[in-house]
């Protein structure tokens, strides 16, 4: 018996795991890697579209119109990722979590094709389109797989798992910054292939995720198939006893029947719910002061540390919780961006401080790494129930891009306007981080979704001692836009 019990738990630890891998080589992962591998091939990029301008006008490309297109090249990313948060809430709530991950690999596989024939067909329009594709892959699966894995992973260790979302895209950053190495695929003649290399974890995804389950949740609360949900379970969790678990997910069907879906904009107006930079590598490392040769080392340096980082708060997360990680990191990160800031202003007279800015650089992303890069994306799968999750990440999913989109077109403006004082702007943003994290943030460890909606129902409305009450009997299984 304790042998059949033994290998019943390494089949659910199995299941459980091959779900976080084939979600996130295809998910995450794929958005760290299309966000570092145009750093490398970037003067070659900037040379095809002059020859390619010559070749068709006869005349070469002024230099601020290079620059210019090289700018909407680096920009159409987080646009597309814009579009593709956007579109998220749809696809989760229409086609199901999983589904909408698969599907979503369209995006991967027609930007791989652009990439690829790029510079035999000539056309540095289909490297724009490519990375509006492969920004619309990018924006769907940051929000579908923190929501799929979060669903699917048992309550105690529901942190965790979604924290994986993190190890991927850091390890996505670590894998697009080595293959792009000029040994490797960031030479003059291998770029297309570099580029159109994202299709390689959308094979995998392609191959290995429909074998996986469904998100139980998802099964029985939006399209209310119990027997789908109870063979899930079966799969995730083993030949275990499930009645506790699935009487929590009876419990929150219970609480949203005869709910719709809530819309984007829902969640700003119902009181109940309110409370609730790597393309430039380069440019902040020749900031500090480091030699040309060795910044491409220098940047694989701080993937690295994400990485690190990311891993190590996916083994803490479920023992400090979520509030201690946040708070901590933004702290950090705002001690070690001032000293970076008078270290860079003291360069000139200490030339020891190029040593202190590089060690601040590596402890701001350490710190980035620990708390809020995990930590923030898993916050709108826990916060919001069934029915408010898919518009909760649309509207996350569109700030983040939103801020990607402003800081990739603002930053070497910053630079420029700010000189030494340039990371003063993120530092106001840390602070204010930290400070609203301690005063209204719940903490979420350990707890189901009912009783996380319950606290903070009790912060949103101190004087009812009741829960809300449903007046609407409209069932809609779609987010509006």
């Amino acid at each position: 018996m304790l042998h059949a019990l033994l290998r019943s738990r390494m089949i659910q630890g199995r299941i459980l795991l091959l779900t976080i891998c084939a979600a996130g080589i295809g998910g995450t992962f794929q958005f760290g890697y299309n966000l570092s591998i145009i750093n490398a091939p970037t003067l070659h990029i900037q040379e095809f579209t002059n020859e390619t301008w010559q070749a068709r006008t006869g005349e070469p490309l002024p230099d601020h119109l290079v620059l210019l297109m090289w700018s909407l090249i680096v920009s159409l990313y987080p646009l597309g990722g814009l579009f593709g948060a956007l579109l998220a809430g749809p696809l989760a709530i229409t086609l199901g979590r999983k589904k909408s991950l698969l599907v979503n690999n369209i995006f991967v596989v027609s930007a791989a094709i652009l990439f690829g024939f790029s510079r035999k067909a000539g056309s540095f329009e289909m490297i724009m389109l490519g990375r509006l594709l492969v920004g619309v892959n990018a924006g769907v699966s940051m929000n579908i797989q923190p929501m799929y894995l979060g669903e699917s992973a048992p309550k105690e260790l529901r942190g965790a798992v979604a924290m994986s979302s993190a190890i991927f895209t850091a390890l996505g950053i670590v894998m697009g910054q080595v293959v792009g190495l000029r040994e490797l695929l960031g030479g003059p003649q291998a770029w297309p292939l570099l580029l159109a290399s994202c299709l390689v974890p959308g094979a995998l995804q392609l191959a290995s995720l429909p074998l996986l389950p469904e998100s139980p949740r998802y099964l029985l609360i939006d399209c209310g198939d119990t027997e789908a949900c109870l063979a899930a379970l079966r799969r995730l969790r083993g030949s275990g006893d499930l009645a506790g678990e699935l009487e929590e997910l009876e419990e929150e069907r219970a609480a949203c029947q005869g709910c719709r879906a809530r819309r984007p904009w829902e969640l700003f107006q119902h009181r109940a719910l309110r409370r609730q930079v790597y393309a430039y590598a380069s440019s902040v490392f020749r900031k500090a002061g480091v030699p040309e040769a060795k910044i491409q080392y220098a940047i694989i340096g701080t993937g690295s540390c994400e990485l690190l980082t990311a891993v190590v708060s996916c083994v803490v997360i479920e023992r400090v919780g979520r509030r201690v990680l946040l708070i901590g990191g933004y702290s950090l990160m705002t001690c070690w961006g001032s000293i970076f800031t008078v270290a860079l202003c003291l360069q000139s007279s200490f030339p020891w401080t190029l040593y202190l800015a590089m060690a601040c650089i590596f402890a701001f992303i350490l710190s980035f790494g620990i708390g809020p890069a995990g930590v923030t994306g898993i916050l709108a799968t826990e916060l919001f129930d069934q029915m408010a999750r898919p518009a909760a990440c649309m509207v996350c999913g569109a700030l983040m891009w939103i801020m990607l989109i402003l800081v990739g077109l603002g930053f070497p403006f910053i630079m420029e306007a700010l000189s030494h004082f340039l990371y003063v702007p993120f530092l106001g943003v840390c602070v204010c981080g930290a400070i609203y994290t301690g005063l209204f943030l719940p903490e979420t460890k350990g707890k189901t979704f009912q009783e996380i909606s319950k606290e903070l129902h009790r912060l949103n409305f101190p004087r009812r001692a009741q829960g809300p009450t449903w007046r609407s009997l409209e069932v809609i299984q779609s987010t509006e836009l």
